[in-house]
């Protein structure tokens, strides 16, 4: 049998393990649990490790499944200390996954560095926007749950991420390569698998999922409380966002605005809106008024990120200047505006561009466009 065709078990949320343990392997069900913390809370990437299984039992598991990581194809380390690698999936495709070092200690004399970790949850994506290197991928396909956690699993063991309790992955963002809600039944399992008491017991708000705005399954996600939501906004006004997210587009944003005014919160919490910010085309006086409009309808905050060049795009970064003048004039309207520092940008970390950039190489196309 191929290595290939065997069950990877970090695609099995909880009660599928439990299913697989006792009725594939007719082990007694009190094995699920040791599988799922030895798979999900000591990180471990075979069966050899798991010693309080007996060597028949784990000779078994190792006949017909399997722990399969994804495997890591390049890494870049940046001056700043984010770290962003490119995966290679089991059919040959790449995904990539960054590492983001928090600014500075939580807690006085706190030395350990606290990271947050930006996941994949598609191969490629559908949505086009015109800024994004992913959307110049088109979509390849969905991934599976041992895929998107099979990042943090990889994440985990190379920064020796080993007590759960004390973790140095502090948080989690869907904000990779892909539309999470399009990938929503797996994405949400992934979340459960995340958060479940027997495994690493993530809080739910220590997640985000990121969304360009998808109509189906949007009440579905907020109604299970899994994770906090983030919106790309991008674009105050349904022409510019015809321009800059041409298929997230379809759903107007007159719809998605009423949409997010009915989408349940829980207390003190708000919804993120992100908005990506190219110097001349979106940050304008008009484009404050008609954010101040979508803010006062809304329980919401305004993540301003500068936009991180993309080859082939004709757009620019906004100047440090003219970054402050649109954040103080978004204070001006009473808008809860923040700018999330870029980091990064010396090893090619906005998403998609280290998978084209190893595409582009792999043709011979020296400029990487």
């Amino acid at each position: 049998m191929s290595t290939i065709s065997k069950v990877n078990l970090c695609d099995l949320p909880y009660p599928a393990l439990e299913r697989f343990v006792m009725e594939e392997l007719g082990f007694k069900k009190f094995r699920a649990v040791q599988i799922w913390q030895w798979i999900w809370v000591k990180n471990v990437a075979g069966f050899e490790a798991m010693t309080d299984i007996s060597q028949s039992d784990r000779a078994r598991l190792a006949e017909i499944a399997e722990i399969r990581w994804p495997a890591i194809a390049d890494v870049r380390v940046s001056a700043d200390g984010t770290t962003k690698f490119l995966l290679e999936l089991s059919d040959g495709e790449l995904v990539e996954t960054v590492l983001i070092p928090s600014d500075a200690p939580k807690r006085p004399n706190d030395v350990t560095v606290r990271m947050t970790q930006c996941v994949s949850t598609q191969v490629g994506c559908a949505m086009a926007c015109s800024f994004c290197s992913t959307g110049k991928l088109g979509f390849r396909r969905n991934m599976t749950m041992g895929e998107i956690l099979g990042q943090v699993q990889v994440a985990r063991a190379y920064v020796g991420d080993t007590q759960p309790e004390r973790p140095i992955i502090r948080n989690l963002v869907y904000m990779g390569m892909g539309e999470p809600l399009l990938n929503l039944a797996t994405v949400m399992d992934s979340l459960r698998t995340l958060e479940h008491p027997k495994g690493l017991a993530f809080s739910p708000r220590r997640i985000t999922v990121s969304t360009c705005g998808i109509e189906a399954g949007m009440r579905e996600f907020g109604d299970s409380g899994l994770a906090f939501l983030a919106v790309s906004l991008h674009a105050p006004n349904q022409e510019l966002r015809e321009k800059l997210m041409p298929r997230a587009a379809h759903w107007p944003l007159e719809e998605l605005i009423g949409a997010l005014e009915r989408y349940p919160l829980k207390t003190r919490e708000r919804i993120t809106l992100e908005y990506l910010v190219i110097a001349g085309v979106n940050d304008q006086p008009e484009h404050v008024k008609q954010l101040a409009r979508i803010c006062a309808r809304l329980k919401a905050k305004l993540n301003l990120i500068p936009y991180n060049p993309t080859p082939g795009t004709p757009y620019r970064a906004p100047s440090p200047e003219e970054l402050l003048r649109f954040e103080k004039a978004l204070w001006a309207k009473d808008i809860t505006a923040i700018v999330r520092k870029s980091k990064g940008q010396d090893i090619e970390a906005a998403c998609g561009q280290l998978r084209a950039a190893h595409d582009a190489a792999a043709r011979g196309d020296a400029t990487g466009a």
